[in-house]
């Protein structure tokens, strides 16, 4: 018997199945990191099965290319497949431009040069991460280890000048340690709560010694595709000028959710 879900994962779930119907036989498809990315990659692997879909997938963390190959996907390096014809990730926030925070799931640096290397970005969301202006979810920023409290100082005194709300900056941890990327660096949060302006505040940030990246994803996504607990499912295409919507009948297969 399936698990029962709860409204926010029925909401995960039916946004990755809708944006899985963009996703062809022999296309190259960056495979995102995070739990809405993870219904993703269940949802392709179950069409893989059941449909014969032939796909190469290119994931952005470990733990996403193991789930995809648990599920059947092929899964390739970016530098083997050179070029991807769209990458399907999540976001922890999302404004009216479609620009992103991303990186709650510390993998940003990986997310943001797969889904750049794509013809197009689909965003896959539960409607609690729309928000009105970025900056309630806590920035992330990747960071070399070596020197990274002069870093983090470095990011605090460029924020007295930019247009944010607040401007403490801390240290992810994994218990008692520096959580480490799956590019041995560190992350530091900015719990900005507003930020006014995230072009400005992105290109900034990377001109600091010792930031690799930040997790600010500007004029990147093209489509976000919103989940709602009920079945509904929002698709807003900014290139087009749309906003539709339309339902997805909730019948989970024991296929998807059998690990659960």
């Amino acid at each position: 018997m399936t698990k029962e879900l709860s409204p926010a994962d029925k909401a995960k779930f039916v946004a990755a199945k809708r944006a899985c119907d963009y996703v062809q036989t022999g296309m190259k498809v960056g495979l995102g990191t995070g739990s809405t990315a993870a219904w993703m990659v269940r949802c392709l692997g179950e069409r893989v099965r059941e449909e014969g879909l032939k796909i190469v997938g290119v994931p952005t963390s470990t733990r996403t290319a193991e789930l995809a190959r648990q599920v059947g996907i092929q899964v390739v390096s970016l530098d083997e497949a050179k070029w991807l014809d769209l990458t399907i990730d999540g976001a922890d926030e999302f404004d009216p431009q479609l620009a992103l925070i991303k990186g709650g799931g510390a993998a940003l640096l990986q997310e943001k040069i797969v889904a750049t290397a794509s013809d197009q970005m689909i965003v896959i969301a539960d409607a609690a991460k729309e928000v009105a202006t970025l900056g309630a979810f806590p920035l992330p920023v990747e960071v070399i280890p070596f020197g990274w409290q002069t870093t983090k100082a470095l990011i605090e005194e460029t924020l007295v000048a930019l247009d944010v709300m607040n401007r403490e900056v801390s240290l992810r941890m994994n218990g008692d340690r520096p959580l480490i990327t799956d590019e041995s660096n560190y992350i530091v949060d900015l719990h900005l709560k507003r930020i006014g302006n995230p072009r400005q505040l992105a290109l900034v940030l990377n001109q600091i010694p010792g930031v690799v990246e930040n997790g600010l994803f500007i004029d990147i996504c093209d489509v976000v595709v919103i989940g709602h607990s009920d079945g509904r499912v929002q698709v807003r295409d900014i290139n087009n000028g749309t906003d539709t919507e339309d339902r997805i009948e909730f019948l989970p297969s024991d296929n998807i959710f059998r690990d659960l």
